[in-house]
């Protein structure tokens, strides 16, 4: 965390008003957007009923989390981890849908912001710094859904995630990126990937993509993964491969295959 400050000046008091203030403290009246305001980076915007401006994406009211609550049925009581949960939106639907949700995030600054989410909006979800891969792979804990909703593109290794999801869960959300070489022909500039690397995945034929964020990640709103190195799946093997590991039952919605950064689909999996 020390790095940080080096990396984005101003983190923590970044409106200096007063040159005799330390540059750490904030001197004006306690306020929700004094919070806002300590974290750079904000992508998603808070309910208007907060009274604060962050980001642009009302992540609060998604049609896409929407639907997989709609896809699942109730989830009064249900244990729900959320894998990558950026600023804590689609929790916030989540744990209004009565569900208990733990959510995991990687990336420092997000897991801040989500904090300064949780504080502003109320809830009760237990937010956890780390890699959910590594929770997913040590804790033996079943949930009734995991949610993974912009994480699975983002991962060296999708194809372990989806392993994992199966030992963990028995319904499972998922809204990602993927290659459709018929939506993105030779000539698409959505067509960055390297040749496909073909894969056995629980006896079904897998082809995967690596791609490269071309130095994003020095954004402090960059919401990817943790390292240059990222994997997108063929479409159609994505379902091959949720079926091998158990998820008979598929739904799809959301198609976005003219997306501006590569076809794109929500995906309810349920064994």
């Amino acid at each position: 965390m020390s790095s940080m400050k080096h990396k984005w000046p101003g983190l923590f008091g970044s409106k200096k008003s007063d040159p005799t203030i330390f540059e750490r403290y904030v001197s004006q009246a306690p306020s929700n957007q004094n919070a806002i305001d300590a974290i750079p980076g904000w992508n998603t915007a808070l309910p208007p009923e907060c009274g604060v401006k962050a980001g642009q994406l009302a992540t609060y009211a998604d049609p896409r989390i929407a639907w997989a609550i709609e896809r699942y049925g109730s989830l009064e009581g249900r244990e729900v981890l959320e894998l990558g949960p950026l600023e804590a939106g689609h929790t916030a639907m989540l744990e209004r849908a009565g569900a208990r949700v733990e959510s995991v995030e990687a990336n420092q600054l997000a897991y801040l912001r989500c904090l300064v989410a949780k504080e502003i909006m109320g809830l009760r979800a237990r937010f956890w710094l780390g890699d959910f891969m590594k929770l997913l792979e040590a804790n033996d804990k079943n949930y009734d859904l995991i949610v993974a909703s912009g994480v699975l593109y983002h991962l060296a290794d999708p194809l372990r995630l989806i392993e994992l999801l199966a030992k963990r869960c028995s319904a499972t959300y998922i809204w990602t990126h993927l290659v459709s070489e018929e939506h993105t022909p030779v000539g698409d500039p959505r067509r960055f990937w390297r040749k496909p690397e073909p894969h056995v995945f629980h006896g079904v034929q897998v082809r995967c993509y690596l791609r490269s964020y071309f130095r994003a990640e020095d954004d402090p709103a960059f919401c990817g993964g943790m390292r240059d190195e990222h994997r997108w799946i063929n479409k159609d093997d994505l379902f091959d491969a949720l079926r091998a590991v158990g998820f008979n039952e598929i739904q799809t919605t959301h198609e976005e295959m003219g997306h501006p950064f590569g076809p794109a689909m929500s995906i309810f999996a349920r064994k």
